[in-house]
């Protein structure tokens, strides 16, 4: 069993290439050919149910290719567990353990049995601080609003400093103002970091606001990439330009 990526270095953004990848399960099919610049945020669109999500859990190991590779910097997963991949992923949920504090859930990022140093224990320190949590470490996550819940999120991604970071609609369920600072830190977060952002979302306000390149996916496949000012200064895909309602 493959228990890390070898030849694969933290450091500042990978390329992510989708080469024939197919996928299923049920009757809904899925096939994807596309390559993600390094070091760029792309904001990734479409129906529900159109495959958003199954991409990304695809990069992140969560689901496996049928047939076809994802290459992360040049190197193919292949078997590799999430855990052993370049890469954080940001899910709607946030994923938070309940039982767990706020410095416990960051320290997930850097132990997962919690057995955290001095060096540890300053590093989530300065993570939290980055985020705006600094003072919180030892709420747990019920005593949190849903906002705060997102940033312990976030910083466990900075302790992680991996070069690829997906965000599967992690900022849905709040309100407009909230969510555009969120979309400001993870600009801010990528500005000091240059990882390689995969970031699905319905709004296509969201992708304005920090999307560098777009890529839509319809009906199980990566129907049009490009830069996203392009998708929405020119007439752009006939099928983004109707999912929008122009």
């Amino acid at each position: 069993m493959i228990t890390r990526m070898e030849g694969v270095p933290a450091q500042k953004g990978l390329a992510v290439r989708l080469d024939g990848v197919s996928f299923s399960y049920g009757e809904a099919s899925f096939r994807f050919d596309a390559e993600f610049t390094a070091g760029r945020i792309t904001a990734i669109m479409g129906p529900s149910g159109s495959g958003k999500s199954t991409l990304l859990n695809l990069v992140a190991g969560f689901e496996s290719p049928i047939e076809g590779k994802v290459l992360i910097g040049g190197t193919d997963a292949g078997n590799a567990p999430p855990s052993a991949r370049p890469v954080s992923m940001v899910f709607q949920e946030n994923n938070l353990f309940a039982h767990l504090s706020v410095e416990g859930n960051v320290g997930l990022g850097r132990s997962p049995s919690l057995r955290l140093s001095a060096a540890d224990r300053a590093a989530i320190a300065d993570a939290l601080a980055r985020v705006g949590l600094a003072g919180k470490e030892k709420r747990l996550p019920r005593e949190l609003s849903g906002g705060e819940r997102q940033r312990v999120a976030l910083a466990r991604v900075l302790l992680r400093d991996r070069p690829v970071l997906l965000l599967d609609e992690p900022f849905a369920s709040l309100g407009p103002a909230l969510r555009d600072d969120m979309l400001d830190l993870v600009a801010s977060i990528h500005a000091e970091r240059h990882m390689t952002v995969l970031f699905v979302t319905h709004q296509p306000e969201d992708a304005r606001r920090i999307g560098q390149d777009m890529a839509f996916v319809d009906g199980g496949t990566i129907a049009a990439t490009g830069l996203a000012e392009d998708f929405f200064s020119l007439p752009g895909p006939d099928a983004f330009r109707r999912y929008i309602g122009r």
